[in-house]
């Protein structure tokens, strides 16, 4: 921890966005519709979960946490960008650079960890139906969903610290509208190799293992639904694990652009348009996914927006 006291940038620049004012304005209205429209999407599933008897179930928690996670991960870094875009504020300390890479890995690997869990209940709900009450309790949901924040909190603790305890000394522009791992591991004097091995070895490992945990229950749901005789139950097998597959396939295969890869091949540009992907938009489109596709939460919805008005 000695090093972060002798680098000699106290501050980071965030440089990632346009400069030109006519463009800032039209950017800032709309990741603000953005930011709102995820937030009251992303809020009223939560609230029609808790307060609807008939959501209270093992994949309707798990959805719960989903919510909860995409609420917070723009959270973390669109409200700064909000403010650079309309102040031109582009500055963040280096502490707040450090607790928003800090919080935004910690809401990623959370987030990785409890799409592995959600494959596995749907696992277990379509190729064991009959046990799953049983197998799948509320106690075992809460120690999953514990389980997924407790590893995203730790994992987030190594790559912060294996970075900020590097020495920064030269450049302090962060080539990105947040802080995230490759533009600041581009700003060390220190050599980062052996440190971008143990982080890659770490994302590697972890996020591997939550990949072959899902692609496995998946392998055997579609299985499971391919030998259903009849036609309705596989149509509402594939609609009940269609959201889910969509949300995956959207949110790994953006975080692996990101991060599974060594910092020489950060590409400013490039990054900055993945990291929106999962960052901003999967947010924003997980609470859709989630609705359009699913009857129990559109009737849900439908009732909360009642009670609302009748209030």
């Amino acid at each position: 921890m000695q090093r972060v006291n002798l680098s000699t940038v106290s501050e980071f620049v965030l440089v990632g966005l346009s400069d030109a004012p006519e463009v800032r304005f039209l950017l800032f209205v709309l990741f603000l519709i953005v930011y709102v429209a995820t937030m009251a999407g992303n809020i009223t599933i939560l609230v029609a979960i808790s307060t609807d008897t008939s959501l209270h179930n093992p994949m309707y928690f798990f959805l719960a946490n989903l919510s909860l996670l995409d609420t917070l991960c723009p959270t973390i870094t669109l409200p700064k960008m909000l403010e650079a875009l309309l102040l031109e504020n582009k500055v963040i300390s280096f502490t707040g650079c450090m607790l928003q890479l800090f919080f935004l890995i910690d809401v990623v690997g959370t987030e990785i960890f409890l799409l592995a869990v959600m494959a596995y209940d749907r696992y277990v709900a379509i190729c064991h139906p009959l046990q799953y009450m049983n197998i799948v309790s509320m106690k075992l949901c809460a120690h999953l969903a514990i389980g997924t924040w407790v590893v995203g909190i730790f994992n987030s603790l190594l790559h912060t610290s294996l970075i900020f305890t590097l020495f920064f000394c030269d450049s302090n522009e962060v080539d990105q509208y947040y802080c995230d791992i490759p533009p600041v591991l581009a700003l060390s004097c220190s050599p980062t190799y052996s440190r971008e091995l143990v982080i890659l070895t770490v994302a590697g490992v972890l996020g591997s293992s939550a990949f072959v945990v899902t692609l496995i229950s998946y392998v055997y749901i579609l299985w499971a639904i391919l030998c259903m005789k009849s036609s309705e139950s596989r149509h509402k097998a594939f609609s009940t694990c269609g959201s889910h597959l969509t949300v995956v396939c959207l949110f790994y295969g953006t975080t692996i652009c990101t991060y599974v890869r060594p910092s020489s091949t950060y590409s400013p540009n490039q990054d900055r348009i993945v990291s929106m992907l999962y960052g901003i938009l999967t947010p924003l489109l997980n609470p859709i996914i989630y609705t359009l596709r699913n009857k129990e939460v559109k009737c849900a919805l439908r009732r909360v927006i009642s009670q609302v008005r009748t209030a």
